[in-house]
């Protein structure tokens, strides 16, 4: 008797047991649910769907995202391709709240200030963008993650020039742990930087493409410049491989779209980049000249 009973108290443990695991298994599972539909909330869509898909559901909402430009002269470019994304999660996300802007005193003698006119074509009001320019890299750290820990932004932007020795894998860390707790966007825009290790989610490579013809209606209308194009590499991702894509960006709808087929942007040349001229274009009129010589008078040498 006493034999059945242990084995009947042993059962009955072992029942509950199995139970605790299965409803543990539950759990971890609904959690695993909540969390895959949290992270395709927490995604912006660019409205590129193929661009999209290899994003897995597009730019992430929460933490940091780097934007470089491996070149000084795809400064404008970079910058361009932020201030459309900002003005994306702008309008869909926060859209009363403004843009933060913190720009590194080198970089801002680089590649230049932000100016009215331009972000008005790149579809922000002046009045909705708030710039810092702080002197050194540690400032512009501190300033970012100060930015981070209030509910005053919709997005905040931090421009740094090359690879800074004080900005590395930890001050990265920190940043993204920030902007994730904060539940906002941080776009770290390199000027001429080189790749490195980062805490970034993705790491997009930024180049200048040519812009196709303006559209009217269906029809393009010749000797006209359309919407600004960028050549896109996403260069970290959970996608193991890069992949590339040229896209305009329309102000006037606040979308993305695949460059138009009379754009040369569409075009992949052998060098792997949409345009394989990397130097500045030359001068409409030729080279420099020396200026034209008068006459020449020959005077005998003097003894």
């Amino acid at each position: 008797m006493a034999n059945a009973a242990l084995a009947k108290a042993n059962l009955h443990a072992l029942r509950q047991v199995v139970a605790a695991i299965e409803e543990g298994r539950q759990h971890t599972g609904k959690l695993e649910e909540a969390s895959q539909r949290d992270e395709a909330a927490g995604r912006l869509a660019l409205g590129v769907e193929a661009f999209d898909a290899r994003l897995e559901g597009g730019l992430p909402v929460t933490g940091l995202c780097e934007l470089r430009a491996a070149l000084t002269m795809d400064a404008g470019a970079a910058t361009g391709f932020a201030l459309a994304l900002s003005s994306l999660v702008q309008e869909r996300l926060r859209p009363e709240r403004p843009i933060l802007w913190i720009s590194e005193r080198e970089a801002g003698r680089e590649a230049g200030l932000a100016h009215a006119a331009g972000l008005v074509s790149f579809g922000i009001s002046p009045s909705s963008l708030i710039t810092a320019h702080p002197r050194r890299i540690e400032e512009a750290l501190w300033v970012a993650e100060s930015a981070l820990q209030t509910e005053a932004f919709s997005a905040v932007v931090l421009e740094v020039r090359g690879n800074p020795a004080k900005f590395g894998l930890t001050e990265s860390r920190r940043l993204h742990l920030k902007a994730r707790e904060a539940r906002l966007p941080l776009l770290l825009l390199r000027q001429a930087g080189e790749e490195e290790a980062s805490s970034a989610q993705l790491r997009f490579l930024i180049e200048a493409a040519p812009a196709g013809l303006r559209r009217i209606d269906r029809y393009s209308a010749p000797g006209t410049i359309g919407h600004p194009a960028f050549r896109i590499t996403v260069e970290k991702s959970r996608n193991p491989a890069p992949f590339a894509f040229t896209m305009e960006w329309n102000a006037d709808d606040r979308q993305f779209c695949l460059a138009g087929p009379d754009s040369l942007s569409g075009a992949v040349h052998a060098s792997g980049t949409a345009h394989p001229h990397r130097s500045p274009a030359a001068s409409a009129d030729g080279p420099d000249r020396t200026d034209q010589m008068g006459r020449v008078l020959a005077f005998s040498r003097a003894s």
